[in-house]
C-alpha cells in the first residue's frame, strides 16, 4: 500500500520468511555456519532452538536454498500427527507412494528408498520444523529411523528446528538415547541492541530506500525495548510506523509515530500474548490446536487493523477540528483516508479479523446523518461518529467552502 510512496520495490517488513531479506546477525551467522557444516559432513542429529519470531524459519529457508543437488530433503511442518502419520508425511515428501499402506509397508519402503539413494550418491535429509508439537513418543520413533544403516553409514540425517520447548522435552530420561546422538546443538538469540539498527536498515536498504527510517533521539531504545529484538516484533512495529506516516503523508517514520505505535500494541496487550506464547507453550494443555504461521499472521493482522482503525479515525478527527487546513490539503487526506479504509476490506482471515472488517463495513456502509443548522453557512457534526460519517462530513464541508469561494470570487 506504502511502497510508492517511500519509493520501495518490495515491502521491507513483510511476515514472511524469505531468505533475500536475511540479515546475519552474530547468532545468525552462527546457526547458518553450524547447519552448513552439519549438512556438509553428513552429521546424524542437528537441533536448532529459538523463540517465536527469531527467524528460525527464515534460516532454513536459506539453507534449503543454497542445498547443492545432490541432497534431497523431507520436510516436515506438520507434528499434531501420530506415528503412522508421520512415517507417511516423510515417504509422501520423498517422493514415494503411500495410498493405503500400513506403519511396516511405509517403513520398508522407506528403507529400500534410502539405499537406492544411498547407492546413487544421494544425500537424504529429515527436516522437522515445529519440533516442540512432537511428543516423546514421536521424538523416538524419529530416533529408531536414524537405525536405518549401512555397515558403513546413517542413510539418513535429521534436523529439528522448533521453539526452547523441544530442549525440555528432549530431557526427559526416556529420550536419553536421542540427546546423546545430536551432534550439533544451536540456540538462535535475539538481536542485540546495535544489530537491531543494522537489521531495520538493511532490509530498508534492500526494499529501495534506507531513509524512511532514521534514528532520532531515543527512537532506537524504543523499538529495541518493545521488540527486545526479535525480528518478526521489529517487523510489525517497523510495518505501522511506516503505515501511519504514509496516512499522515510524510516522507520519514517520526520518533512520535514510534511511540503512538508502540502504546497502540501495549494497550491491545501486545507483548504480554506474545510473551505467554513464547514462555508457557510447555504448560499449555497437550490437545490444543498446534500454533502455526497462519494463526500468528491472523493475529498480527488483527492487530495491525485495530490499530489502523484507531489511526484513521483520528485522523478524520483532528482534520475535522483543525479547518484552517488549505483544500488541497484537506483533499489530499481525505484520499489517503479512503485508500486506507478500501486497503481493510482485501484482507481476509480468521473470525477476529472479519469480525474486525465488519466493523469497517459497519462504518463505511451507515447512513450519513449530517446537520445543517438553520443559520446559513454553518455545518455541525456531533462527537462519536463514524469514521465513515466523519469522512463524508469532509466532503460536504469542502464542497461548502468551495461554493463559498466561487461565490467570493464572483
Amino acid at each position: 500500500m506504502y511502497e510508492k510512496h517511500f519509493s520501495f520495490k518490495y515491502k521491507p517488513f513483510e511476515l514472511v520468511p524469505n531468505p533475500d531479506f536475511l540479515y546475519l546477525s552474530n547468532s545468525h551467522k552462527k546457526a547458518i555456519t553450524y547447519l552448513d557444516y552439519g549438512v556438509k559432513e553428513k552429521i546424524g542429529f542437528i537441533l536448532l532452538t529459538g523463540e517465536i519470531g527469531s527467524g528460525k524459519t527464515t534460516i532454513v529457508r536459506n539453507l534449503l536454498k543454497n542445498l547443492d543437488g545432490k541432497v534431497k530433503i523431507s520436510k516436515v511442518n506438520n507434528t499434531k500427527v501420530s506415528s503412522e502419520q508421520l512415517i507417511s508425511i516423510i515417504n509422501e515428501d520423498f517422493g514415494l507412494d503411500v495410498r493405503g499402506k500400513a506403519k511396516t509397508t511405509l517403513l520398508s519402503d522407506l528403507n529400500e528408498f534410502l539405499i537406492k539413494q544411498y547407492a546413487e550418491g544421494f544425500q537424504p535429509i529429515l527436516l522437522i520444523d515445529e519440533a516442540q508439537n512432537l511428543t516423546s513418543e514421536l521424538l523416538e520413533e524419529i530416533r529408531l529411523l536414524s537405525n536405518l544403516e549401512t555397515d558403513r553409514a546413517k542413510l539418513l540425517q535429521m534436523i529439528l528446528v522448533g521453539q526452547p520447548e523441544l530442549k525440555k522435552t528432549l530431557m526427559n530420561p526416556s529420550l536419553t538415547q536421542l540427546r546423546q546422538r545430536i551432534n550439533i546443538n544451536y540456540h538462535l538469540t535475539a538481536l542485540a541492541r546495535e544489530e537491531t539498527a543494522e537489521y531495520i536498515g538493511h532490509r530498508l536498504t534492500i526494499a529501495g530506500n534506507p531513509d524512511a527510517i532514521k534514528f532520532h533521539g531515543d527512537m532506537l531504545d524504543i523499538i529495541y525495548q518493545f521488540s527486545k529484538g526479535i525480528p518478526r516484533l521489529i517487523n510489525i512495529l517497523c510495518d505501522f510506523a511506516l503505515l501511519t506516516t504514509f496516512v499522515e503523508g510524510e516522507s520519514e517514520v517520526s520518533i512520535n509515530t514510534v511511540k503512538e505505535i508502540v502504546k497502540e500494541l501495549k494497550d491491545n496487550n501486545y507483548w504480554n500474548e506474545s510473551k505467554e506464547t513464547i514462555t508457557d507453550t510447555a504448560h499449555k494443555n497437550t490437545d490444543a490446536e498446534p500454533l502455526d504461521l497462519t494463526n500468528e499472521l491472523a493475529s498480527e493482522m488483527t492487530t495491525a487493523l485495530k490499530v489502523r482503525v484507531i489511526k484513521l479515525e483520528e485522523a478524520v478527527s483532528q482534520i475535522i477540528r483543525n479547518t484552517s487546513m488549505d483544500i488541497k490539503s484537506l483533499l489530499e487526506r481525505v484520499r489517503r483516508i479512503e485508500e486506507a479504509v478500501f486497503s481493510l476490506g482485501t484482507i481476509k482471515q480468521d473470525n477476529k479479523v472479519n469480525e474486525l472488517l465488519e466493523r469497517v463495513s459497519r462504518l463505511e456502509s451507515m447512513p450519513v446523518v449530517v446537520n445543517v443548522d438553520k443559520t446559513p453557512g454553518t455545518l455541525e457534526l456531533g462527537d462519536g461518529k463514524s469514521l465513515a460519517e466523519q469522512v463524508e462530513f469532509l466532503k460536504r464541508m469542502l464542497n461548502y467552502v468551495n461554493s463559498k469561494l466561487k461565490k467570493s470570487a464572483n
